[in-house]
């Protein structure tokens, strides 16, 4: 005799389906079984199957049916399923819905239905990180039985659900951005072919007055202002499972947005209004040192981008007042001096020449 009969607190009777074990001749390369979650809203049984005993002419009879083990059963299964490398990417199963139900068909017949759902979540730390899901719908017709005559049925199922999982792993591990590994990030400095009213900094294309459009600033105690900026673009790809992440770097000045009065129109003044450019030419250069010193997270990179963007913000605007505070808009001219001298040689050490006037 197949299955184990019981009876549940509420006395309807309840067969237990001995689920059988089965490794499957599939070595995955991309993944292991992590864990495993029942996530079923209804975890008493799994369905109801039709009686043996139900007579012609007479409402059908059902009885209740379950896996022996409940859940352990299922988590047995997958875990037996797969071989176990732990170099690979934890993934955790999470069962969402297993039911069978049968209904009867003509000439003592009856039909099946098994629904199973599957989600696949990765592991990272804490945190699960969906995948994919997983929705089959398996019907059969047989004459009613013995309960342990669906396992093969139930088995097939599941072993399927672990089929398609390594097949989407396979296929998905190199591009998905979910199942990148680590982040890789390149800078470069945006320009344009024609110049238009944005100057992008360069050292060979220092300020001009000519770059003084603007109409100056009514009852300004100035001479002369520019307004330097930083931004930039990104560009992501994923291969191999590396997110490439392109930075592109926009160090800049609006020309209508500079301005100068004619009686300021003079090299040391010129001077001082490009040091301002100079300031946020070396901001951009410790953006990019405070990214490359971090290790990029794959599901969270621009979160740790963006921090750093906003720092860096708050960095130049402090730096850009400390630097008219210090030398009192260019009227300090000791000040200015050591400024000049001090941004030179950080620009130096970096690599960018100078742009002294």
């Amino acid at each position: 005799m197949f299955g184990i009969f019981a009876f549940k607190a509420d006395k309807q009777p309840v067969t237990y389906i001995t689920l059988q074990n089965q490794a499957l001749k599939i070595i995955p390369k991309e993944f292991y079984i992590a864990a495993f979650i029942d996530g079923r809203k209804d975890i008493t049984a799994i369905g109801s199957l039709q009686s043996t005993t139900n007579l012609p002419g007479k409402p059908a009879e059902t009885y209740s049916i379950d896996l022996k083990g409940g859940t352990a059963a299922i988590k047995n299964f997958v875990s037996y399923s797969l071989p176990v490398n732990k170099s690979l990417r934890p993934i955790v199963v999470k069962l969402k819905a297993l039911n069978v139900t049968e209904a009867p068909v003509n000439g003592g017949i009856v039909k099946g239905d098994i629904k199973l759902s599957i989600s696949f979540y990765l592991q990272r730390g804490e945190d699960l990180v969906h995948l994919v899901d997983y929705n089959t719908n398996t019907t059969y017709q047989r004459r009613p039985g013995p309960a342990q005559q669906i396992e093969p049925l139930l088995r097939s199922a599941l072993s399927n659900s672990m089929v398609y999982l390594n097949n989407w792993m396979d296929a998905q591990a190199g591009g998905n951005i979910k199942l990148a590994k680590r982040v890789k990030v390149r800078f470069t400095e945006y320009n344009e072919t024609v110049e238009g009213d944005t100057i992008y900094y360069n050292v060979k294309r220092p300020l001009k007055w000519s770059d003084f459009i603007g109409k100056p600033l009514p009852n300004s105690r100035n001479g002369a202002e520019v307004f330097a900026g930083l931004g930039y673009d990104e560009n992501v790809n994923v291969a191999n499972s590396i997110v490439s992440v392109t930075l592109v770097l926009k160090i800049y000045v609006p020309k209508s947005a500079c301005w100068v009065s004619t009686a300021d129109k003079n090299d040391y003044s010129l001077n001082h209004e490009q040091r301002h450019f100079d300031i946020a030419r070396l901001v951009a250069e410790h953006f990019k040192h405070n990214i490359a010193a971090e290790n990029l997270p794959p599901d969270n990179y621009d979160g740790t981008i963006n921090m750093a963007y906003l720092d860096a913000l708050r960095e130049m605007n402090k730096l850009q007042k400390q630097y008219d505070g210090e030398t009192a808009h260019s009227r300090n001219t000791y000040q200015q001096q050591l400024w000049n001298d001090k941004i030179d040689k950080e620009l130096l050490e970096l690599g960018i020449k100078g742009n002294a006037l």
